[in-house]
């Protein structure tokens, strides 16, 4: 068993090293309108296999009790949509000093005021194993949340407004989201005996959608000719964009401190649907917000970083993240009391 587990994990990171230096070799591919169409493919296709795939697999009960668990909804959508974009708003009056280009720096808090992605942060708990009822909410629950709160958060820090089509992005994630969710549980109802008797391997499937995922937004990225800076402004971009893992850092220690209330499982889905933010959601916000300006390249390029960035750290941090969750959770069953 643990060879085969050992063997899985080789496997996927060996995949993204793949991804990524296809991507590299040749980013025409992957990108928008390319042979591929990820702008219908992992938009619609990838993002309605996750979310049916996790329907099929949930137990409709874990889904049910995760929908109650109000604490940590709270918890994540605050540190997403409040706690992230004010942060990085008092980090950078900090950087206003140095010589880094200013409309990167708006870049940076357009960041973090985006909301969470539907994919990668579902993915990525399922691959941990932890509580993947509450990261399919959190990251549902926060795009469309973030469908009206981010206009309002890019207005407020930095006073730029536009109407946006909330009826066109609302409709878009309920057919990839709430819809393949709903048909995965309806299909279960009636496969669920052969799905605990053959335990077909949901993890796979998402592990290779997310490689697919990986594959193509480093194809936009490679491709992207706005992408070209200074090497400061570039390398001080990439400084920044890691504040993600302390941020990831800070998710975990507010979440595992004494009397939170949270479990392992619920830390693990906390670690990654607070951290991630959209560019499937994120960009074309952007576009329309800033719909016309100058420097809207520019304006785009931190998020276009951080994206690749966040889906490669938490890609490379599943085994440490599983391994520190099991040996938690295994540490609770054997001081839990007896009957």
């Amino acid at each position: 068993m643990r060879l085969l587990e050992r063997a899985r994990k080789e496997w996927f990171m060996v995949g993204i090293v793949v991804a990524i230096g296809a991507a590299k070799l040749e980013p025409s591919v992957g990108v928008n309108g390319g042979p591929l169409k990820p702008e219908i493919t992992v938009s619609y296709i990838a993002v309605a296999t996750i979310f049916f795939n996790s329907g099929l697999s949930l137990k409709t009960e874990e889904l049910t009790s995760a929908l109650v668990h109000l604490k940590l909804h709270l918890f994540i959508q605050t540190f997403t949509l409040a706690f992230f974009p004010a942060t990085i708003w008092l980090f950078l009056q900090l950087l206003s000093v140095t010589s880094i280009n200013e409309w990167l720096l708006k870049g940076l808090q357009t960041v973090g005021c985006m909301p969470p992605p539907v994919s990668s942060a579902v993915i990525l708990t399922k691959a941990v194993g932890g509580n993947e009822a509450a990261a399919i909410f959190n990251s549902a629950f926060g795009s469309f949340l973030g469908i009206v709160v981010t206009p309002l958060l890019l207005l407020l820090f930095l006073g730029s407004s536009s109407s946006v089509p909330f009826t066109s992005i609302f409709s878009q994630l309920f057919m990839t989201v709430v819809v393949p969710l709903i048909i995965g549980q309806i299909v279960r109802r009636f496969i669920k005996d052969w799905l605990e008797r053959k335990k077909p391997p949901f993890g796979a499937v998402s592990s290779s959608v997310l490689l697919m995922i990986i594959y193509t937004t480093f194809c936009d990225t490679f491709s992207n000719p706005h992408i070209d800076l200074d090497k400061f402004s570039l390398v001080l971009i990439l400084f920044i964009i890691s504040v993600q893992l302390s941020f990831m850092l800070l998710t975990f220690v507010f979440s595992t401190r004494n009397n939170s209330g949270f479990t392992p499982a619920d830390t693990v889905a906390i670690i990654f649907c607070s951290t991630h933010k959209s560019l499937t959601l994120g960009i074309p916000m952007l576009k329309i917000v800033f719909a016309g300006h100058e420097h809207l390249s520019l304006i785009s390029v931190p998020l276009l970083i951080y994206h690749p960035a966040q889906i490669l750290l938490g890609s490379v941090l599943v085994p440490t993240i599983k391994s520190w969750m099991v040996s938690r959770q295994k540490g609770v069953k054997l001081t839990s009391p007896t009957v």
